[in-house]
């Protein structure tokens, strides 16, 4: 037995020496070529639209370069150092220090890349605009430039542009050029390069952040339709319909109202995402055709009355 455990101990010997000496054998063949080969193989592949990180280690008048840890070094053309305009690079593009890159074209015949921080900065802008318009929120804009369309304006180094119909003032658009206008978003699209914004929409959603159910409002009358009356609140367009004026039926709405007239009412809905408030006079009422009969008695008193018409539609809304 002894020797045969002796033996088992030889043979393993033998086995691990055959294959230390095969390994050897192949480090010896693994030549700066198949090294040279095998770095090629495992070399970064950089496409055009890539986002990379790198350091900026070299600036001259041109541009700079960036290690992004390719075999060759990156270049970032000047006028792509930033959105804004820049005269000293170095303000944006720190020596050694690590930023994001957009690649804009691929490996050159040396294998260089040209990258871009002013289109990574666009990319970046349209991304928060659509999440903004998402949230529907309303932001400042500045008016560079008028045309008989609208007014051209600067948003975050993106130029947009604000529809003649979209305005509050629309008559004297040269007045606005260089003026801050608050401003919610139409149209936010990259690809087609759009960006449209309406005043108006912002002063209405601003107005409708004020409105809420069961509040009396005054407003002017815009519109007298065959099923309703529409009348302007503070920028936003509420509809008083022709069942909710009075208790009593009315053959002709025409000869009840009559338009830019200031009349009270109650707001008994509010849609905000279709942009509706349903407004009501019946509610006001003491009997049936008192809006027709008293209207400006109904108006006088409509504080009061619009109390007592709080209780009711919280009594309903509750039941």
């Amino acid at each position: 037995m002894p020797v045969k455990g002796g033996l088992k101990v030889i043979h393993l010997q033998c086995v691990m020496e055959n294959e230390a000496k095969i390994s050897q054998k192949a480090d010896m063949s693994f030549t700066m070529d198949d090294f040279a080969a095998a770095l090629e193989k495992h070399d970064y592949q950089f496409q055009k639209g890539q986002v990379v990180k790198g350091k900026v280690f070299q600036i001259d008048p041109m541009g700079a370069y960036v290690d992004i840890g390719g075999k060759s070094s990156a270049f970032i053309p000047r006028h792509e150092a930033a959105l804004r305009e820049v005269i000293d690079l170095s303000e944006v593009l720190p020596l050694n220090e690590e930023l994001e890159f957009l690649i804009i074209q691929e490996q050159n015949a040396d294998g260089q890349v040209t990258v871009s921080r002013r289109q990574l900065e666009v990319r970046q802008v349209w991304e928060k605009l659509a999440q903004m318009q998402e949230n529907s929120q309303s932001v400042d804009v500045q008016v560079m430039n008028t045309n008989k369309g609208g007014v051209t304006i600067n948003l975050l180094g993106l130029r947009g542009f604000i529809p003649r119909s979209h305005l509050l003032e629309r008559n004297n658009l040269e007045a606005l050029r260089g003026q801050k206008l608050t401003a919610s978003f139409l149209e936010v699209n990259q690809n087609t390069n759009k960006l449209v914004l309406s005043q108006r929409l912002a002063k209405s959603s601003a107005s409708f952040s004020l409105l809420e159910i069961g509040q009396l409002v005054e407003g002017k009358i815009t519109g007298i339709k065959p099923f309703g009356v529409f009348i302007d609140i503070n920028g936003v367009s509420a509809l008083l319909h022709i069942k909710q004026i009075s208790q009593k039926f009315i053959e002709n709405i025409e000869k009840v109202f009559q338009v830019d007239q200031t009349i009270k009412a109650l707001i008994i809905d509010i849609d905000e995402g279709k942009g509706r408030v349903a407004l009501s006079t019946r509610v006001l009422e003491n009997f049936p055709g008192e809006m027709l009969e008293s209207m400006e008695e109904v108006m006088t008193s409509g504080e009061a009355r619009a109390e007592r018409a709080r209780k009711k539609l919280l009594e309903s809304s509750n039941a």
